[in-house]
């Protein structure tokens, strides 16, 4: 289907609201560190692309303030109240998937 950019630009925004609360909302209990193991992006990836966007804008946002948006609460808050501690094997997943998902991007 073609759409003008506008059309575009509100359907791709409603699926990225959608998307978040259904993290945030709907399956809090989906860990992070499992997101980013089996998807290669978790919600703070979800934060910093926010805050990328809006800093390619010319929209000055630093990390926490680009959390904050994504999380609708400061990210020690959301950790304490929905983040269980990970396992060892969990741990070392999560650094290879962090390396290649997140690090070579930035390469």
């Amino acid at each position: 289907m073609n759409f003008d950019d506008a059309t575009r630009i509100e359907l791709e925004a409603a699926a990225f609201r959608r998307l978040q609360q259904h993290l945030m909302q709907d399956r809090p209990d989906v860990q992070n560190i499992d997101l980013m193991n089996l998807a290669g992006f978790c919600r703070n990836c979800l934060s910093r692309w926010y805050q990328e966007a809006a800093n390619e804008r010319g929209i000055p946002m630093t990390k926490e303030e680009g959390r904050e948006a994504f999380y609708g609460m400061p990210y020690d808050a959301w950790k304490a109240h929905n983040q269980a501690p990970a396992s060892a094997e969990k741990q070392a997943a999560f650094e290879v998937a962090f390396e290649e998902n997140v690090l070579k991007g930035k390469a």
